[in-house]
């Protein structure tokens, strides 16, 4: 009998490594892995000879924007532009208004992604509502989100009613997720450090896009040190699986690594911004705000892309952050007005493809922290994150010789820009597929709004089960 869809001919990236292979694909599943040539025939065959089979890219850190701010971006154009860039899982931020604190609001938004969304999806729930989160936590969401951070000069992103950094409220959601069995990804951030920092920083009249990085930054990152610090305190008392955000200093990765060492549930992030953009002065200085996020000095991009090739840090995920032109703009006079936060869920692959060419790292090792270890970590694993016989038809088929120069005119994001315009990069995504079906197909995205599922995280029966009958290559 025929199969659905075969991959014929590719270089696949399984867990063991890249293999020569032929994939077979049935009912939305992968039912075949052979040695090249000798797959089963299939109603449709597509010969993927001198491209690479990834498993299908999982990012759990977007910023989809609707409700409530869809000018920046929407459901449709933000999974468009993740299925551009490989991406067959995207995970919402609730900085979105109402943002998901309730059963009801967060119904209402799944509501939204089952007609909207292009690729498969979940959203991760505010937990600053402590009486809704048994409720939230059986809606099937991968994790709960709170920020430590509370804007200063603007209203968004971190508006008022979902940052939390008093450590009395913070030490009841620690206590309150606990008991749901879920991570709590947490954006870490010293209030009290920032508020005398940042003021000290406007008292001598600097307040442009080079105060607010250095502000950021200030005495050698202390205000994600002394935050990460307190969160570590809080994740030993409670024994909570604490999910680090936007990793960023020397500090803070050994911190991390000395909890995983004795063993506890901590587990960790890193950002595109943090590898490839606000690392180095010359682009802040030549973007301003639109490169901002945060200013990493070079010592501690250094030990944070030591900690994703070490294994202290799990993966990379985008906080893909659109914004307008006219949110970004007022940063070139005061970076506290503009918007913070950089588009990059369409580049992020490419970028890290460029560095696999470039001897960084092992296509295995990039397959990693882009798809195999988000799986496990929010517990996908082994339906999704991995190629293997049993799992869901999820895949990024990139071609690692093709070369392009990064532009805004291909930018699919509503916001119509992309920070890392210029940046030449080698390894691009031809096709992505979701659970068999194409969503993107020779550089254009043929996924219909709708189309996604809601990516649910396994119970451990499930994944027994599941990793009993899956093969993998």
């Amino acid at each position: 009998m025929a199969v659905d869809l075969l991959l014929k001919g590719g270089t696949v990236v399984t867990e063991g490594g890249p293999v020569q292979a032929d994939v077979a694909v049935s009912g939305g599943v992968i039912v075949g892995l052979t040695a090249a040539g000798e797959g089963p025939s299939a109603r449709r065959t597509v010969d993927v000879t001198g491209l690479h089979v990834l498993p299908g890219v999982i990012d759990t850190h977007a910023h989809h924007r609707e409700p409530g701010y869809t000018h920046k971006e929407d459901i449709i154009t933000g999974t468009s532009a993740a299925a551009a860039g490989g991406v067959t899982v995207s995970c919402a931020m609730p900085n979105v208004y109402p943002p998901p604190n309730t059963a009801k609001v967060l119904r209402d938004m799944f509501a939204l992604y089952e007609q909207k969304s292009v690729i498969d999806y979940n959203i991760n729930a505010a937990s600053s509502n402590l009486e809704e989160l048994p409720a939230l936590a059986e809606m099937g969401i991968l994790s709960f989100k709170i920020f430590m951070v509370v804007d200063t000069g603007r209203d968004y992103p971190h508006m008022p009613g979902i940052g939390v950094h008093d450590h009395g409220k913070l030490f009841k959601m620690f206590q309150g997720i606990q008991k749901t069995g879920l991570p709590l990804m947490i954006h870490p951030h010293d209030q009290a450090l920032m508020t005398v920092i940042e003021e000290d920083y406007w008292a001598r009249g600097e307040k442009d896009f080079r105060a607010y990085a250095k502000a950021y930054s200030s005495y050698d990152g202390v205000i994600w040190d002394s935050a990460v610090s307190t969160l570590l305190q809080l994740q030993r008392a409670s024994g909570v699986h604490l999910h680090i955000l936007h990793l960023q200093t020397r500090r803070c990765v050994e911190m991390i690594r000395a909890a995983r060492a004795e063993g506890r549930a901590v587990t960790s992030e890193v950002n595109p911004w943090t590898l490839w953009l606000g690392n180095d002065c010359a682009n802040i200085e030549r973007l301003a705000s639109y490169a901002l996020s945060y200013y990493v000095e070079p010592h501690h991009y250094q030990a944070v892309w030591n900690a994703l090739l070490d294994g202290t840090s799990d993966m990379i995920a985008t906080d893909h952050a659109p914004h307008t032109h006219a949110e970004k703009a007022p940063g070139r006079e005061n970076g506290w007005k503009a918007h913070t936060g950089t588009p990059s869920v369409q580049e992020y692959v490419s970028l890290l493809m460029t560095d696999v060419n470039d001897g960084k790292l092992s296509l295995k090792k990039a397959v990693e922290l882009l798809s195999e270890n988000p799986a496990k970590v929010f517990k996908l694993y082994p339906k999704k994150g991995a190629i293997r016989i049993g799992a869901d038809a999820d895949f990024a088929i990139i071609d690692m010789n093709a070369e392009l120069v990064l532009n805004d005119e291909r930018v699919i994001s509503k916001c119509g820009w992309t920070p890392y315009a210029g940046r030449k990069v080698k390894g691009l995504p031809l096709h992505t597929i979701v659970r068999g079906k194409f969503v993107f197909e020779d550089g254009k995205v043929v996924g219909e709004p709708g189309g996604g599922v809601k990516a649910t995280p396994l119970t451990a029966e499930q994944a027994a089960r599941l990793t009993a009958a899956a093969v993998s290559v």
